[in-house]
């Protein structure tokens, strides 16, 4: 019979006094107390730690060697324990290349996108470039109206100076008859003389003939004969000229014909600026070029911050190319995507790639992430918002019978995005797992199926469980400080009298990030929050402008 909960007995880690405690599964259990009453050492010390252990020791020998051992908690024993997967507060990669789409995932999918039903433009003249079979090309000259003359061209000199003896000769040689050159049908048996100064384009005359109405077997193999002929003489080019019409110019690789220059194949590696296949040569991906002394560096002039090959910049999805997107908001990613139009083939190819985008895309929303944007450096990211991003990451691997522990993922977000949060923590419950977290929020407390209060003081005073239960029981419970505060028995009061500002700092025409030509006066001396709804400005104002122009002025003084 399945045990109904995580049993732990004699727990003496830290500052833990032999505790004797029930978790039960597959509910949203709160972890609360004051700072340093054992929340931490009890949730991750102890049940995180020794899942963590009893995992690494069911592998085998060679595998262990390669994992960090970790010492058995002081416990007793613990009964009923899930594999166990923590979520902390921590600074997410301090690595350049590391971004919000990496870590989750979802650049690595818009890469796979870019690749399948990505549309190629010349970097140069802007003209799209396609890559036909011989099939797609007999397939359009066929479509063309009955009765239009055509002539199956190998056009194998375009613009280039030279009298071309030779290769005249060799084309009389494997049996052609006559060329256009320069627009001009000359015949092989006239005596064809070029200035070797002068540009020249030279179209070799593989076949003519008339399309007739209806689908004639015959015609189709004559024509893809020909054109097959034409592809290997003119090295992947072939040219049908329309007596009466416009030329219409194929390539069966990719490049633009017009500026001569040629597109490697299109793969996920291409997109990738961690590849020499796809990463800008100047920067090496990185978007900016480290200067000495200069800790963010000056952007990259050739491909402009991009971190990506020209090539891979014009190919296109929807008139946006790969850093387009990853330039928007989660919010705004969630719109293009949902408003995404592709052609059939294209929506049977990339489907099952769009819902994994769009499903990253809504576990982040879902997070109250919705702010940030794709390429956001995970330097960059606060330890609340790395926590946040790890958590929408598990949610996407819709595991099962697992116990999620967590730090105070509430920490930093607003309350406009806390209920968010709680329905995310709610989804992780509901599909079968259970969800410990380590919190002081009055909403997730009061939201949580059970609640456990250690104290009833810090260090050597905690280490005790209080109280335990539903929120209802805590509340009741005089002995819970916590209880009695959700209760309303004890409130934290208000200052009667503030202390005046004598002096000001002021901030004009902040304009890092989002920031919008922001002026800010901040008085000196006194204690000032700075609040607002994630993604709103807080940390840039604060520690983009104000810290590091600061530290910039302080320093040059020094």
């Amino acid at each position: 019979m399945e045990q109904q909960g995580i049993i732990i007995r004699g727990a003496r880690e830290h500052n833990l006094k032999n505790i004797d405690v029930v978790i039960p599964r597959d509910k949203l259990v709160v972890i609360t107390g004051l700072s340093g009453s054992g929340k931490s050492s009890l949730a991750f010390d102890t049940i995180y730690a020794e899942g963590q252990r009893r995992y690494v020791e069911s592998l085998s020998a060679y595998a262990r060697q390669f994992l960090e051992q970790m010492s058995k908690p002081d416990v007793d024993s613990i009964d009923g324990l899930s594999p166990a997967i923590s979520i902390e507060q921590k600074t997410t990669s301090r690595n350049p290349r590391s971004t919000v789409g990496t870590i989750t995932e979802i650049y690595d999918y818009l890469r796979l996108l870019f690749a399948r039903v990505g549309h190629p433009y010349c970097h140069q003249c802007g003209k799209e470039i396609t890559a036909q079979t011989v099939q797609q090309m007999v397939d359009r000259v066929i479509d063309l109206p009955a009765e239009t003359r055509l002539q199956i061209l190998a056009p194998i000199v375009r613009g280039r100076k030279g009298e071309y003896r030779k290769e005249f000769a060799d084309m009389k040689g494997k049996g052609f008859v006559r060329a256009r050159i320069d627009g001009e049908i000359r015949a092989f048996e006239e005596d064809i003389a070029l200035d070797k100064n002068k540009k020249h384009t030279i179209e070799i005359v593989i076949d003519r003939l008339i399309l007739k109405k209806g689908t004639d077997e015959k015609l189709r193999k004559r024509l893809a004969d020909s054109i097959e002929i034409a592809l290997r003489l003119a090295d992947g080019i072939v040219e049908i000229n329309q007596i009466d019409g416009e030329d219409i110019l194929f390539s069966e690789r990719l490049a633009c014909i017009e500026c001569g220059i040629s597109y490697p194949e299109i793969t996920p590696r291409v997109f990738s600026f961690n590849s020499p296949h796809g990463a800008c040569p100047d920067c090496d991906g990185l978007g900016v070029k480290i200067m000495h002394e200069d800790e963010d560096g000056e952007v990259c002039q050739s491909c402009n911050g991009n971190r990506l090959k020209k090539e891979a910049l014009s190919i296109k999805v929807h008139d946006r190319s790969i850093v387009d997107v990853t330039r928007l908001s989660i919010k705004s990613a969630v719109h293009f995507f949902n408003t995404l139009k592709l052609s059939r083939r294209e929506g049977f190819i990339g489907e099952r790639i769009l819902k994994e985008i769009k499903e990253r895309l809504q576990f982040l929303s879902n997070v109250g992430l919705d702010y940030l944007t794709i390429d956001r450096e995970a330097a960059t990211l606060s330890g609340g918002e790395g926590q946040r991003i790890r958590l929408a990451t598990q949610i996407g691997s819709s595991l099962v019978g697992v116990l999620y522990v967590l730090d105070e993922p509430s920490i930093g977000l607003h309350q406009r995005d806390n209920a968010r949060l709680l329905a995310t923590l709610k989804r992780l419950r509901d599909i079968g797992n259970t969800v410990l977290v380590v919190e002081h929020d009055e909403e997730t407390i009061r939201e949580a199926d059970y609640v456990i209060d250690m104290g009833p003081g810090a260090g050597v005073l905690g280490g005790e469980i209080v109280s335990s239960g539903t929120p209802a029981k805590i509340m009741k419970d005089k002995k819970s400080l916590t209880g009695r505060y959700l209760a309303r028995e004890l409130t934290i009061s208000l200052p009667k009298r503030h202390r005046r500002p004598k002096k000001y700092l002021t901030i004009k025409g902040a304009r890092k990030n989002n920031l919008k030509d922001v002026d800010v006066t901040i008085p000196v001396g006194l204690f000032t929050a700075v609040t607002g709804v994630s993604g709103s400005g807080k940390s840039t104002l604060i520690f983009e402008v104000l810290y590091k122009n600061l530290s910039h002025r302080l320093y040059k003084r020094s």
